[in-house]
């Protein structure tokens, strides 16, 4: 109950929307599918679920060939697209209802799955409601229980949280950690603390090439961004390229006032450094801090 995606290629007329990607996704692994808007994220989605064909390139999902089994490929998969198709004139229960009948779900099995899954995604306060009175957030709650709806070994989920407010953000992503303790999950966001609070690996996906794989931990490891600083004056320096003649410095940004982001080569020790040239300098450092790279700062210099 894996996916697997071979030198997959999809093209648009001559622009090659996704170019050449390869990618497996583990059964019990939550990959997050990151990218910049119009990478290719949600057309590899697509694909990989049968909406749309490849150009060239193999996918498998579960087992089956998007190609060739194309209909035990939907049976295999929940599928939250970016933009939630709904039905706003049904009530909550009967959409579901009717999204259960498709996957071949009928009676008490059915009447016990929705109760499930509105229980699970939090929707108890809205059942009784028709789809089109409910929030955004709601709304996005409605298509994850449909993707769940059927048991499904592979939730792809095309950005889950768009809409949601804190509290129900961490609600889903929960649920999504749930579900993948034994379902493949592939799903894309916009969110890297979301990244950082349920994937296992990241794969970001730039002008349709795959530019990183990795585990969090791997990616933190590789990037050339180093070590980061943040340093504060009591006033604006007259010429803040001193603080760029430290040995090891790559870049200096101001942030603010009296306040400057210094970007070092990794294994710099940029704080000692720092204290002594303001020492010598006569200036006055009112403090002095060292970041952990983000998921975000990686993200923004590999997408660059």
């Amino acid at each position: 109950m894996s996916i697997r995606v071979q030198n997959l290629t999809k093209e648009y007329g001559r622009q090659k929307a996704v170019n050449n990607i390869s990618l497996t996704v583990q059964p019990g692994e939550i990959v997050g599918f990151l990218g910049p808007n119009g990478a290719g994220k949600s057309t590899t989605m697509k694909i990989a679920t049968g909406y749309l064909p490849p150009t060239d390139g193999t996918v498998e999902v579960n087992g089956f060939d998007v190609r060739t089994q194309p209909m035990d490929v939907r049976r295999s998969v929940g599928y939250l697209p970016e933009h939630n198709p709904l039905y706003l004139d049904l009530y909550v229960k009967e959409y579901l209802r009717f999204a259960g009948s498709l996957h071949g779900l009928s009676g008490t099995e059915l009447t016990n799955r929705i109760t499930q899954m509105i229980e699970l995604v939090g929707l108890g306060r809205e059942q009784h409601k028709r789809i089109v009175q409910l929030s955004k957030g709601y709304r996005q709650r409605v298509g994850l229980a449909q993707a769940l709806l059927h048991n499904p070994p592979v939730l792809i989920l095309d950005e889950p949280t768009t809409g949601l407010d804190p509290n129900q953000l961490a609600e889903i992503r929960q649920v999504i950690r749930e579900a993948g303790r034994d379902k493949t999950v592939l799903f894309s966001t916009h969110i890297m603390q979301e990244v950082e609070a349920v994937c296992d690996r990241v794969v970001i996906i730039n002008r349709g090439e795959i530019v990183v794989d990795e585990s969090l931990s791997q990616l933190r490891g590789q990037t050339g961004e180093g070590v980061t600083v943040v340093a504060e004056f009591e006033n604006d320096l007259a010429d803040a390229a001193l603080l760029g003649s430290v040995a090891g410095v790559q870049r200096v940004e101001s942030i603010g006032e009296g306040q400057y982001r210094i970007t070092a080569q990794a294994g710099t020790d940029l704080r000692a450094a720092v204290f002594r040239l303001a020492a010598d300098q006569g200036l006055t450092l009112v403090g002095l801090r060292q970041q952990e790279n983000s998921l975000e700062t990686i993200f923004k210099e590999l997408t660059r």
